[in-house]
């Protein structure tokens, strides 16, 4: 299985330790999931690990920069020979996440991001579900 972390996902997973994120973190130490991320998504990560109300120190920022490293799989620019056409984001900034998800043949898209989750019926052709942690936790229980 492939996921697609959205920021706020990856936030809660390194600055929150939330517990919504506790079955995707197991599954991905056990080797159950792949987590991909590219350039632009690690990028905006980088800009958000900044943030001031976070009050990470250098060293906080870089620990969790090497966690991601750890846990995720690059993948570069490289598109489908015909990539299905993806709906528009009514947030731009959310848009590359969903080509991401698209382009790393991912299984699933995990944020909180309401603009990207209503998004989630639109996406069928795409090859993937968008959804909160808490739905992709369920239907990975279900599918054992």
């Amino acid at each position: 299985m492939r996921l697609v972390l959205d920021t706020n996902v990856w936030i809660d997973w390194l600055v929150f330790d939330d517990p919504s994120v506790a079955p995707l973190k197991a599954a991905q130490q056990h080797g159950r999931l792949h987590i991909v991320i590219n350039a632009a998504c690690l990028e905006e990560l980088n800009e958000v690990l900044a943030y001031p109300e976070f009050r990470l120190d250098d060293a906080q920022k870089k620990n969790h920069l090497a966690e991601i490293d750890r846990c995720t799989i690059r993948h570069g620019d490289q598109r489908p020979a015909h990539p299905v056409p993806l709906p528009r984001c009514s947030d731009p900034d959310d848009q590359k996440f969903l080509m991401l998800a698209r382009d790393a043949a991912a299984d699933w898209l995990l944020s909180r991001d309401k603009a990207l989750l209503k998004l989630n019926r639109r996406l069928k052709s795409a090859g993937f579900c968008v959804g909160s942690p808490s739905e992709w936790s369920a239907a990975f229980a279900r599918s054992g």
